[in-house]
């Protein structure tokens, strides 16, 4: 396993990191038993980043994380979670409802502290509750060491490049923005750069779309984007190569990227994405997927409010 250094924080995170929206069956019905398990052995592999949030599964991922990590050591990994997103349309982003979210998050997780504290798909809101109530929030978590860093999160570029030079933060969570098909997130990368800020890339499959089994129903890509996908997904498998293991590749290869999550709950599946990274990319494949996918790359979709999606 590879480990970059993570914005200012002084962390060095595994380059493949672990999303544990999976253990809270968000994508399908998992056994709690296996999903302890994935945690070991992504742990075992030489991840160290672990990302939870208790919108996941509505708690149960925090839950079952928490059961997982009191069996281990915590100085093995550093610890992620969120707040401000509770339900499909459940937002709240005051500065009580942060503090008291933590103090749930951390008595499901079974540990005193986390190592980041991010705020959910902020794009939903107005900018100015998250500027004068949740980052106050933040830093007041951190004065008392219950966070060590802070973060924001959400889908839209346009999100990031608006409160950064607003809002001090540590850290960032950008998802679908750097996969086979969407290189867009390299354009932040100046500012992130300039601000100090940490990057941590999420969703490599663009949540389902580089897939055989096609995007589930409730993806919001445009038909387009899914149709192209698919032809690149089946034309990896024509080719006997899996689609995953060139676009989880893919994901971690840049050298700015410090880190991509990833989520599942099979122990076997967290073990083969961190031996992929370690195998050289096919180029040639590489080279015939993304002239497949020229035609829609960087196309995005919607999420939350206009000021982010004009």
């Amino acid at each position: 396993m590879k480990y970059r250094l993570l914005g200012s924080t002084g962390l060095e995170v595994s380059t493949l990191s672990f999303g544990a929206s999976s253990l809270g069956s968000v994508f399908r019905e998992t056994d709690d038993r296996e999903g302890i398990r994935t945690m070991h052995a992504a742990l075992d592999a030489g991840i160290n980043l672990i990302d939870v949030s208790p919108y996941y599964g509505a708690t149960k991922a925090e839950t079952v994380l928490g059961e997982a990590i009191s069996q281990t050591s915590r100085d093995r990994f550093y610890l992620s979670t969120k707040a401000g997103r509770y339900g499909i349309d459940t937002f709240d982003y005051s500065r009580a409802t942060i503090i008291s979210s933590l103090e749930e998050s951390l008595r499901r997780l079974k540990t005193d502290y986390v190592d980041f504290l991010f705020l959910h798909d902020i794009e939903f809101v107005q900018p100015d509750i998250i500027i004068e109530e949740a980052i106050p929030a933040l830093n007041s978590l951190k004065e008392q060491g219950k966070i060590r860093f802070s973060g924001i999160c959400g889908l839209p570029l346009a999100l990031f490049e608006h409160m950064l030079p607003k809002v001090q933060v540590d850290a960032i969570i950008s998802y679908c923005h750097y996969s086979l098909n969407d290189h867009s997130l390299l354009k932040l990368l100046p500012l992130l750069e300039k601000h100090q800020v940490g990057l941590i890339n999420a969703s490599p499959l663009s949540m389902g779309l580089l897939s055989t089994r096609g995007a589930p129903d409730w993806h919001p890509a445009p038909e387009k984007v899914k149709e192209a996908c698919m032809r690149a997904a089946k034309l990896a498998e024509v080719k006997g190569a899996d689609i995953a293991k060139l676009a989880v590749q893919f994901s971690t290869s840049h050298p700015s990227i410090p880190t991509t999550l990833v989520s599942t709950a099979n122990p076997d599946n967290i073990i083969r994405n961190a031996a992929w990274i370690e195998e050289p990319i096919d180029e040639e494949l590489l080279n015939e997927i993304l002239q497949i996918l020229q035609p829609i790359h960087n196309v995005t979709w919607e999420s939350g409010i206009p000021l982010y999606n004009k």
